[in-house]
């Protein structure tokens, strides 16, 4: 009886002491959108040569400004002439702005974040009478132009004598309601309630749970606040111009205005203080440079800060 040549097929079994590698899928990414890439292209030129041009600008006289192609360096001679004579205008009148700029902003940032995170945390954490009106209230001004509240301000600060004081700035800078709606959204998303009861029986007391608990949990949202809070005071030009009369308490932003009505091709009529517009680009760059670094030092705070809350457990 002829035998079956044909041999069954084998069988493999996998050996318990050498399991087979199970490879992980290989996660395919989805194509890039060309459209996108364009668009973010184009949002980084359009904020992005501004700047560029500002820097060359102060690099070169003014004749090489209107002469020579927009994105071209100067010389390094005409960048230490232009600092030369911005320097000189009004006897360091620029650094003198720049001081002011950094004690108002400064002491009204103190002031913020003493005000401000606790009063956020108030109204996250505790139940009072007319809590709802308050928070209210708080959003209402925070949706309001700053420019609505020159003129009470001023009546205000007028009637008490703070008008071309330092207080007559610092003050109205440290009133900062979206600060305390950013402190408010924090501690009513971020800090759970059960770790603050916890401290409350194990005898904090109220201030204690603030301290001890909550405020180091809030430092992204203490920075948060004290970035938005510096920047917008910064930056800030209607309130100083209203309420300082003298050239010598300006901030950076009010003395911009006046090195721009010193530049002949806005103002035809100055005479002996007359400013390049080379030397305004090199003053605004140094206006600017402040916020720059306190971004770039508080750019780790300020991704947790927003983040802040983003998610719930």
């Amino acid at each position: 009886m002829p035998s079956d040549t044909r041999s069954a097929p084998a069988v493999t079994v996998a050996s318990p002491s050498r399991p087979e590698r199970l490879r992980p899928a290989r996660s395919r990414r989805p194509p890039s959108n060309p459209l996108s890439t364009v668009v973010l292209v184009l949002f980084l030129l359009f904020f992005t040569l501004p700047v560029l041009w500002l820097g060359l600008a102060a690099t070169k006289t003014d004749d090489q400004l209107v002469r020579d192609h927009p994105l071209s360096f100067g010389s390094w001679q005409a960048l230490r002439a232009n600092w030369e004579t911005l320097t000189a205008f009004g006897d360091d009148a620029i650094f003198r702005w720049l001081g002011n700029s950094a004690l108002y902003s400064f002491l009204a940032l103190a002031i913020t974040l003493c005000v401000a995170i606790p009063a956020g945390y108030a109204l996250a954490k505790t139940e009072f009478r007319g809590r709802r009106i308050l928070l209210v209230v708080t959003l209402v001004v925070m949706l309001m132009p700053n420019a609505t509240l020159v003129v009470p301000l001023f009546l205000e600060l007028n009637a008490v004598g703070l008008i071309g004081s330092m207080w007559s700035i610092v003050l109205p800078y440290s009133f900062y309601p979206f600060g305390v709606y950013l402190a408010y959204i924090f501690f009513s998303t971020a800090v759970p309630a059960e770790l603050l009861d916890a401290a409350r029986l194990d005898g904090c007391s109220e201030f204690g749970v603030f301290r001890r608990v909550a405020l180091p949990l809030a430092v992204p949202v203490v920075a948060l606040v004290g970035f938005f809070s510096f920047v917008t005071n910064w930056t800030n030009y209607f309130l100083p111009y209203v309420l300082l009369p003298a050239s010598d308490r300006f901030p950076v932003q009010v003395g911009l205005g006046e090195l721009l009505n010193n530049v002949p091709q806005f103002n035809p009529t100055v005479g002996e203080l007359a400013v390049q517009r080379p030397q305004l680009a090199l003053a605004t760059l140094l206006a600017i440079t402040p916020v720059l670094v306190v971004f770039l030092f508080s750019q780790r705070f300020l991704v947790a800060g927003m983040l802040a809350g983003a998610t719930k457990e």
